[in-house]
Formats: structure tokens, C-alpha cells, sequence
């Protein structure tokens, strides 16, 4: 073989070795590891929202509605314990980090929703501008965060499966021996069902042996029949 088509081949080699690795699925777990990363992140930017909005919401209910006492603590304790609840890139690949965040946000959704319902027996607080315009972005906010964990999961979804199939599997067994099967939202009861922020729901009736701070909404009889 000549000196020239010995440089040839190896330039061949050059060409080609980086499209050989490409087309057996060696880039495609780093790149789908890139962008469940970039979902989980919204994800988090989401939930960080709603929690900027809760503060404001809890002093503007507690000005026309301060007897719904144990809601508002509750919503605030929730608020706290879900913020100090620690989280980083490799919580989505830690099973245990990763229901404990959860946990904590859906539960902060179900006392969230219970605050947003009381509003149905304070009429001055449901027309007060500034609760109408924290209704308006946390229900966009909610919308949001179902959007961006939906989005997370598909992506998850996809890594995951490209870790165990053929030849993505070969990568993910050897030079990718580190990458982890990432962890998927469940859709708890507590989180299909939470925050309710429709405003068009029946009022619940007031707890027992509580005085709210307006009068409710007068209901008439109903007719006999």
C-alpha cells in the first residue's frame, strides 16, 4: 500500500468513525439526558412560581377572612416544607429525593385549593381586585405546572426507554455505564385533584361553629314540593 492511500484510509477513518458512532445511537442518551434536564427545570421554575404567588394570597385572604385561621396556617406550613425540601440534577435519578419533593408540592396543592374555595363565602373578597388578579395567575400557573410536568415525563420517558434498547443499550452498559433511569411524576389522587381554581364551583358550607368575617351569599329556600 502506498503512502497515499494509507493517508487516505486514515482520513477515511476520521470521516466516518464519528457517523458510524452517531448512527449506533451514541450520542442519543447524553442528548435525551440534555433535555429531560431542560424539563426538569421547568418544572421546578413552575412550582418556584406558584410559590412566589402564595404569600401575597394568604395576606389578601386573611384581610377579609382572618377566622379561616387554620386554612391560612395550614397553606403556610405547606409552603414552607415544600421550599425546604432540597433539590438539584440528580434528584430526578434518586427515587426516594424525587416522592419527597412531590409529596411535599401535591400537598401544598390540596391546602392550596382549600384556601381558593373559601373565597365562595366572603363576597368582598371574591370581587377585591387583587385576589382576582392572583386567581388569575395562579389558575395560569397551575396550567403551567401540569404543562411542564407532562413535558418532563415525556422526555424521561424517552430516556429511559433508550437506555434499554438495542443498540442505545450497548452505549449505556459501557461508556455511558453512568447514566440512572430518571423518575416519573405519578399522577397521585392528590394531584389530579388539586388546586381546584375554577371559581364557578357551589359554595361549601361554612365550618361548624365559625363566624365568617362578611356574610355569605344569602341561598333562598327551597320550594316545597
Amino acid at each position: 500500500m502506498t503512502r497515499f492511500q494509507t493517508r487516505l484510509s486514515r482520513l477515511a477513518v476520521i470521516v466516518l468513525a464519528p457517523l458510524i458512532v452517531a448512527g449506533c445511537g451514541y450520542n442519543a442518551i447524553p442528548t435525551q439526558y440534555v433535555a429531560a434536564q431542560a424539563k426538569w427545570a421547568e418544572v421546578q421554575n413552575q412550582y418556584q412560581r406558584r410559590s412566589d404567588l402564595i404569600p401575597n394570597l394568604v395576606n389578601t385572604v386573611k384581610g377579609y377572612a382572618a377566622q379561616e385561621k387554620s386554612t391560612l396556617v395550614e397553606v403556610t406550613e405547606a409552603r414552607a416544607s415544600a421550599t425546604q425540601v432540597k433539590v438539584d440534577a440528580s434528584t430526578i435519578t434518586n427515587p426516594a429525593q424525587f416522592q419527597q419533593y412531590q409529596q411535599a408540592q401535591d400537598k401544598l396543592s390540596g391546602v392550596l385549593g382549600r384556601l381558593m374555595m373559601i373565597q365562595e363565602r366572603y363576597p368582598d373578597l371574591k370581587s377585591n381586585e387583587n385576589f382576582l388578579a392572583l386567581q388569575s395567575q395562579l389558575e395560569g400557573t397551575e396550567n403551567r405546572i401540569a404543562i411542564a410536568r407532562h413535558d418532563y415525563n415525556d422526555a424521561v420517558q424517552a430516556y429511559n426507554t433508550t437506555l434499554v434498547t438495542f443498540p442505545q443499550v450497548i452505549w449505556a452498559k459501557t461508556l455511558h455505564s453512568d447514566a440512572k433511569p430518571m423518575v416519573l411524576f405519578s399522577a397521585t389522587q392528590s394531584a389530579q385533584s388539586a388546586p381546584t381554581v375554577s371559581f364557578d364551583t357551589t359554595p361549601p358550607p361554612p365550618p361548624a361553629g365559625v363566624t365568617p368575617g362578611s356574610p355569605p351569599p344569602s341561598t333562598p329556600a327551597p320550594a316545597s314540593k
